[in-house]
């Protein structure tokens, strides 16, 4: 198999983050300019309009995807191309902890813009992930898979447990499996907005999945494998949640109009991840990854830049994002309560739309730049 043929296989995982790294923005931009308008978890459908129902929906698809790939990426790394094994244990956990150091730093304040109150969200999960495989990382791959598979499928059967706050093995399990703060009333509040067992699963099962992108792995038969597991994902969400049988703590409901019921199917729980989640999300992942295995076009190529520097571009939006509220509520104020914000959905789909063109330059110049300078340090980047 020719460099190039492997080359293009990497172009569709980038391609992959790219497309949720665009959904991403869409959720960012709602959270900072459609925050008088809240969506809980799962959502109200009778009170959701449609509009906000299907972008809340589609960013349901980026962790699932930057979880999933981040496994996937860690097994890559530890069987490269060269064929030369090298391990990927010292490089997940520097990652993981330089995710985690991001998380309380730098990414903390472009939401909040002080310190009262730490939210522990998508980077906490992502780094936790990472050093969780990378503890893990020796078993053999059948085992990491059949464990994978336990916590993926089976994580729904612990909703029951609960903790007080005052009750030995609240804090680990704030962190595992339930939201909530892991201190609150002092100086500083900690907030775990991502409990994180759920996720160390879906980390386990790409690195499983990792030999599917095996320089040995012809493309046929790899994109094969992935319209299967999309079947099979899509097949096990309509029979598990089309029957309300397991994998979602709320059963959907038959409204007065089709697109109500449509809503009520497909409103799942994000805090944990339930399985009926992270069935449709990994579905239309694994959807994603065999549409994207093609030669490159001006779409895909622009998609491509985005998810080849995800962590850049995630700091450069949120960072983006907080200026533009700050200058819009100097000159506008507050006009939706005590948030600034637009009034109609659709505003936030346009200012996604222009952030998408106006952040692609900035995005490719880096990573040019990272391609370019070759230094280890943009690794993290």
């Amino acid at each position: 198999m020719t460099s190039e043929q492997v080359k293009s296989r990497i172009h569709s995982i980038d391609i992959m983050r790219g497309v949720v790294i665009l959904l991403m923005l869409l959720d960012h931009v709602r959270e900072r300019f459609f925050l008088h308008m809240q969506v809980a978890d799962p959502m109200v459908v009778d009170t959701t309009s449609p509009g906000l129902f299907w972008s809340r929906f589609a960013a349901h698809f980026c962790a699932p995807t930057f979880i999933f790939l981040t496994g996937l990426s860690a097994w890559l790394y530890s069987h490269p191309a060269s064929g030369v094994a090298r391990s990927a244990r010292s490089f997940l956990i520097k990652r993981g902890l330089f995710l985690i150091a991001l998380e309380v730093t730098l990414i903390c304040f472009s939401w909040m813009g002080y310190y009262h109150t730490i939210w522990l969200q998508v980077m906490w999960a992502i780094g936790l992930c990472m050093l969780a495989l990378a503890l893990l990382i020796k078993l053999p791959r059948n085992l990491l898979l059949v464990l994978g598979l336990v916590i993926v499928f089976g994580h729904n059967l612990l909703t029951p447990i609960s903790f007080t706050p005052d009750e030995f093995g609240y804090s680990l399990w704030t962190i595992l499996h339930d939201r909530g703060y892991l201190s609150q009333g002092g100086l500083i509040d900690i907030k775990i907005s991502y409990p994180v067992l759920p996720w160390i699963g879906v980390i386990l099962l790409g690195y499983c999945a990792g030999p599917l992108y095996a320089h040995t792995q012809s493309a046929d038969s790899r994109k094969r494998a992935l319209l299967l597991l999309a079947l099979l994902c899509v097949g096990l969400f309509a029979l598990l949640r089309g029957f309300n049988i397991y994998g979602e703590t709320l059963p959907w409901q038959t409204f007065s109009t089709t697109t109500e019921t449509m809503m009520s199917v497909f409103n799942v729980t994000k805090y944990p991840p339930s399985l009926s989640f992270l069935l449709i999300t990994l579905a239309g992942m694994f959807v994603g990854l065999w549409l994207f295995e093609r030669p490159l076009n001006r779409v895909t190529n622009a998609l491509r830049v985005y998810g080849s520097v995800p962590m850049f571009f995630y700091i450069f939006h949120l960072y983006v994002l907080l200026f533009m509220y700050q200058i819009g509520m100097l000159i506008w104020g507050a006009n939706q309560g005590q948030y600034l914000g637009v009034s109609d959905i659709s505003g936030i789909w346009f200012i996604t739309l222009l952030l998408a063109i106006g952040l692609y330059w900035p995005t490719k110049t880096f990573s040019e730049y990272k391609r370019k300078a070759n230094k280890p340090w943009l690794k993290y980047l």
